[in-house]
């Protein structure tokens, strides 16, 4: 293993950082009072969903997830289905959370 060239790790870290700032921090001063036209701030509506769903859906659909079995790896579809409904009833993150945790562990519970 080679020492740590810390010069070398001041630039990386450096670029890494700008990069960071660029991305998060500089539209916002760029689009500070700035009025964007209604298909875009739509289009930007959907990101954050979007973002959760690609985070749900990769621990909800693993490669292999049936080779315990059809019911284990049911129950979080099933526990995500009920989050699902429960979402459309109430629109309430609290509510969802707590359906889904109920459902997950009577799903569980029942295996």
């Amino acid at each position: 293993m080679q020492p740590i060239d810390w010069g070398q790790f001041w630039i990386v870290f450096g670029v890494c950082a700008l990069a960071m700032l660029a991305c998060r921090v500089l539209p916002l001063f760029l689009l500070k009072g700035r009025n964007l036209p209604p298909r875009v701030e739509e289009a930007l509506g959907y990101i954050p969903p979007a973002a959760f769903a690609a985070l749900v859906a990769n621990d909800l659909l693993t490669p292999g997830m049936f080779d315990a079995g059809i019911w284990p790896a049911a129950a979080p579809l099933v526990a995500a289905l009920v989050v699902v409904v429960v979402a459309r009833l109430t629109k309430s993150l609290l509510w969802c959370a707590v359906a889904g945790v109920i459902a997950f562990a009577l799903l569980v519970a029942i295996v």
